[in-house]
């Protein structure tokens, strides 16, 4: 993993600040599952029970997410994708016993 780079300057407390400044690390939050009232924890308000699978929406989280420029592991640029496996040649059906020869 790449190290984050270091903000120039903080970001503004309304969260309206320059765009390409790295955003802080995200916050642990803790809730209520709504559907079944399990303990949950989540990062920035946003929630997945893992018993239920309730998920809250995106939209209501405390911060914006962060845009996929913004990742500091995201590959350079002109970089290729990675190939592909081969997809799995299909069973051969078995072949027929004795019992189903006819004979």
């Amino acid at each position: 993993m790449s190290p984050r780079p270091a903000p120039a300057q903080p970001p503004a407390a309304d969260g309206a600040g320059d765009a390409t400044a790295p955003l802080p690390a995200p916050e642990l939050t803790e809730a209520e599952c709504r559907r079944c009232g399990t303990y949950i924890a989540g990062l920035d308000g946003r929630y997945a029970c893992g018993v239920c699978g309730w998920v809250n929406d995106h939209s209501e989280g405390h911060r914006r997410l962060p845009r996929a420029d913004e990742d500091p592991d995201r590959p350079p640029k002109g970089r290729r994708p990675p190939r592909l496996l081969p997809a799995p040649e299909p069973a051969a059906p078995p072949a027929p016993g004795p019992a189903e020869t006819g004979a």
